[in-house]
């Protein structure tokens, strides 16, 4: 049950996550000169399409960062809130559908998730009451720990690579739109604005320091959402739990 769990929850939520990252922006074609440009004010004397090629470099650049997603997906809601760097260092929460959430830590080459009461409750319909029950007793409140070389853990371990995420970004944006200054966040930021069919893509990126993308928003389509970027290059909060709350999969597997 706990490796299959890892699995179940945390691949799905990683291809969600993945497949909203680019939020549209891998799907314009060629590099192109349109999206206008501005000989006054940030990144002057570029079009909309250069800037957002730009940030998508810079992004990719980072050793570490914090993501805030909020989306909409095809089988329901997924939420996550996660800091990552490239060496594969993370701590977080995310949650797929209406109800049920889990905690991700990764430090060195140990990681550990707690799941709460809902999901574990989801996860086990169709298993009896007392199989229920047993398996609230085994895992409520408690960190399920594994080795990341363990190939049960690969899949689910993949949220915690920035470098994965990072390549889903791709250059190639021909037709962003510059459009006004604001703030995200506490920083300067320009937006860029691009449509797809029924989808309207708006893209911030910081204006002041490395151009990263700030947040990404989608309405419309059949996936919106909203991704934000925090924290740029700081470490990651990923501390090993109490060791009173921590199940061993390795040692129960021996039991």
């Amino acid at each position: 049950m706990p490796s299959t769990t890892l699995r179940a929850f945390t691949r799905p939520a990683l291809a969600a996550l993945c497949a909203a990252a680019a939020l549209g922006l891998t799907a314009c074609g060629p590099f192109g000169s349109s999206g206008g440009v501005e000989e006054t004010g940030p990144f002057a004397g570029l079009s909309g399409p250069q800037i957002a090629n730009k940030a998508i470099k810079a992004t990719k650049t980072a050793d570490s960062l914090t993501l805030d997603a909020n989306l909409q997906m095809s089988d329901g809601p997924v939420k996550a809130f996660m800091a990552l760097d490239t060496k594969g260092k993370c701590a977080g929460t995310i949650s797929m559908g209406p109800t049920g959430t889990a905690e991700l830590i990764r430090t060195g080459k140990v990681a550990y998730m707690r799941f709460d009461e809902a999901f574990l409750r989801e996860q086990n319909q169709g298993g009896s009451p007392e199989e229920t029950e047993a398996v609230l007793k085994m895992l409520k409140g408690r960190w399920v720990k594994t080795d990341v070389t363990d190939p049960e853990a690969k899949d689910s371990l993949e949220m915690c690579e920035l470098d994965t995420m990072l390549a889903e970004f791709e250059t190639g944006i021909n037709s962003a739109q510059r459009g006004e200054e604001t703030t995200v966040n506490g920083k300067k930021a320009l937006i860029l604005t691009e449509k797809d069919g029924d989808a309207t893509y708006k893209i911030y990126v910081a204006t002041e320091g490395e151009p990263y993308l700030l947040k990404i928003e989608q309405k419309g389509g059949e996936e919106p959402g909203t991704m934000s970027f925090l924290d740029y290059n700081k470490p990651v909060p990923a501390k090993q739990p109490a060791a009173k709350d921590i199940l061993d999969l390795k040692e129960l597997g021996e039991q």
